[in-house]
């Protein structure tokens, strides 16, 4: 069995004798700290950190893309340790306890990336946002995530390939027995020059993409691509059960074709001119939409206010004009008014008098 302590070399890189420790020289609660954690903890780290630089240019903000993560980090880390554990059930199925104990190692890549998918696709459901965009932001990501993580490998002495009998100026020289080194491709050094490579590729690229989702779909082809052939030179690949098949390398194969496939037709096909992505149709900074609401309805009560000042100024400015306007222009009318009903009055009073007298005069004249 391979020694996991043993001192590192590369000859044909004039490298010789690394004697790297694989923990802390520390415990916390009484358990060890592996620098394979802390150096995964470091590319997540770097990972925020550049995507915090780059998210206005996705229509999004910081505070959504945390909320993002809070939905996928967790489910790419149980769907990374579940992927493992099916593929190697032959060393769990007698303890199956023993799975959920993933301080003891191993998790895969593969099972992270569906993990964290199924959680940014169970984010853009609850909290009502385009799930494009951040796929794009966590392809970026997990390419920093990816190439930092390799080198936690490095400290584990893992993850390396098939080993070389020749002077492949790359060969890795771990020592099995002190003074005797046994020489293996660093496939963990392939994969992290091939992530570094596509990290500096998508991000010129993702500048210049024309629909959201390109990024990520530019991802899924080129880590695939890389994977297909430095998985094949891997010794601790995991199997599909009772073949030879190696399941991530398949899943590379299959991502890399369908990722091309799609690409090829949105390009053929849709041909889209970027207008319709995410950060053509939102601000670059958005508010929260409950920062949004406030400010809308504080607008709309200055308004209301000043609207209702206005409206008292100009009657408490117009008032006396119109007074003396309405005075003016009623008093005529007014005067019309009370004329026609004194001669009214007046003339019913003479018709009363006359109708009395004219009944007075025959009695009169009969008493005569």
């Amino acid at each position: 069995m391979l020694s996991n302590n043993g001192a590192i070399s590369f000859p044909g890189l004039g490298i010789e004798g690394l004697d790297l420790p694989r923990t802390l020289p520390f415990t916390i609660f009484g358990r060890e700290i592996y620098f394979y954690g802390v150096i995964i903890a470091l590319g997540f780290l770097l990972a925020i950190l550049y995507v915090s630089r780059r998210v206005k240019q996705f229509g999004t903000d910081m505070d959504r893309v945390i909320d993002a993560i809070l939905f996928a980090v967790p489910l790419a880390i149980i769907c990374a340790r579940i992927y493992y554990v099916i593929f190697q059930w032959d060393n769990y199925k007698d303890d199956p306890i023993s799975a959920l104990y993933i301080w003891q190692g191993g998790i895969a890549i593969y099972g992270g990336v569906i993990g964290a998918t199924l959680g940014l696709l169970l984010f853009a459901k609850v909290k009502k946002q385009k799930l494009t965009p951040y796929l794009d932001i966590m392809a970026l990501g997990l390419l920093i995530g990816q190439c930092i993580g390799r080198w936690g490998n490095f400290f584990n002495r893992e993850a390396f390939g098939a080993e070389i009998y020749d002077h492949f100026f790359l060969r890795m020289g771990i020592e099995v027995v002190p003074g005797v080194s046994r020489y293996w491709h660093p496939t963990f050094l392939y994969e992290s020059v091939w992530n570094l490579i596509g990290f500096i590729l998508l991000h010129f690229l993702s500048k210049k993409r024309k629909y959201d989702g390109q990024t990520f779909l530019q991802y899924l082809a080129w880590y695939g691509l890389g994977r297909v052939w430095i998985e094949g030179l891997r010794t601790d690949s995991l199997y599909i059960s009772g073949t030879d098949i190696r399941v991530s390398q398949l899943l590379a194969g299959i991502s890399f074709v369908a990722a091309v496939g799609v690409m090829l037709y949105i390009r053929l096909f849709r041909n889209p001119d970027g207008s319709r992505m995410l950060v053509n149709q939102e601000p670059a900074e958005p508010a929260a939409a409950g920062e949004a609401d406030d400010e809308a309805a504080d607008e709309a009560v200055d308004e209301a206010v000043d609207a209702a000042a206005d409206v008292v100024v100009d009657e408490a400015a117009d008032a006396p004009v119109d007074e003396a306007v309405d005075a003016a222009a009623d008093a005529p009318v007014d005067e019309a008014v009370d004329a026609a009903a004194e001669e009214a009055v007046d003339a019913g009073a003479d018709e009363a008098v006359d109708a009395d007298a004219a009944e007075e005069k025959p009695a009169n004249s009969e008493e005569a």
